[in-house]
């Protein structure tokens, strides 16, 4: 059994991950760490980890096999220059401070989308989570950068409540989000350089991506569509997002219409690819709090520890 320490347990990501590795086979939780928190019970907070995770909150972290750090975007790089931690502890960081520039004292972070990186993140010992739009994005891409087929894409997505994280804020009230949506960061959200750029390493040309995330009024899951220009027939399309994933446990290409549904509670990625002329559409549906961070995080953990890649992640959607 491996020990594994959450850094910032009491967010979103960091108890959905007590929520998962809970019921891992091969870890065990050996500190939740929070400076807000701390001496609070984690199922306080959290009712519904009654009598599956009783532990206490801490502000003193021990040394672990596994260091989660699900904090604010730019704290984790603070709280590691603070916290110094053992060179042969694996640290997977579910921010944004290693996903372009991954260099850290004598660190050096592995972009971790499995989809196309897992021969590195094996053995890996510092991995950097990507971002939950930035994943729904790039999987619904790479099939077709990888044939250097892209050039301008029109993106639109809609994320849940939970995307914008714990700390309240107008548009996350419920008088506000309920029967509601609205537009936000139009063509600068965070994520943009990230996806450019693994896309461009492998379309192998510049591309230009016009992204319009929107705030839905749901709790959890993304849903993006991403529009190009194309002369592939839908069937060879289809064929070639079919072929890229097929060694993939969490992606499944659908030749039906997708849903939220499908994916929320898991760490699953559905993909549907429609097509009207020289104009094609590729649907991605995931759940934010998954494999858009802490069930990604789980993934990218089996794979550097060299374990089955799906253990602890067979999870169903709810679909009602």
């Amino acid at each position: 059994m491996k020990k594994v320490g959450i850094v910032g347990a009491n967010g979103y990501t960091g108890s959905e991950l007590v929520r998962v590795l809970a019921f891992h086979p091969n870890v065990t939780l050996s500190f939740l760490y929070s400076r807000s928190n701390s001496g609070t019970k984690i199922s306080d907070l959290y009712p519904d980890l009654a009598a599956v995770c009783e532990q206490v909150l801490t502000d003193r972290p021990q040394d672990v096999d596994i260091l989660f750090l699900c904090l604010p975007h730019k704290e984790s790089q603070n709280w590691l220059s603070q916290n110094p931690v053992k060179d042969e502890t694996l640290v997977i960081d579910l921010g944004n401070d290693f996903r372009l520039d991954g260099s850290f004292g004598n660190r050096n972070f592995i972009y971790g989308l499995p989809e196309i990186n897992k021969k590195n993140l094996a053995g890996a010992r510092s991995i950097a989570n990507p971002g939950c739009f930035a994943t729904a994005i790039q999987l619904a891409l790479l099939p077709l950068a990888e044939e250097g087929l892209l050039d301008e894409v029109y993106t639109t997505g809609i994320t849940g409540s939970t995307g914008a994280g714990q700390s309240l804020q107008a548009t996350t009230h419920f008088t506000w989000r309920n029967d509601n949506i609205s537009a936000y960061k139009t063509l600068t959200h965070q994520h943009v350089e990230e996806v450019l750029k693994q896309l461009v390493s492998f379309n192998h040309k510049a591309v230009s991506l016009n992204f319009v995330p929107w705030r839905g009024d749901f709790a959890r899951g993304i849903f993006t569509s991403s529009t190009v220009k194309t002369e592939l027939v839908l069937s060879d399309i289809i064929q070639l997002y079919q072929d890229f994933y097929e060694e993939e446990p969490f992606v499944k290409v659908s030749e039906n219409a997708i849903d939220l549904k499908q994916v929320v509670n898991t760490n699953r990625c559905v993909i549907h690819i429609e097509k009207s002329g020289n104009v094609a559409v590729i649907h991605s549906a995931i759940d934010n709090l998954l494999k858009g961070a802490s069930g990604q995080a789980v993934q990218n953990m089996n794979i550097a520890m060299g374990w089955e890649e799906n253990l602890g992640l067979k999870l169903k959607p709810i679909a009602f």
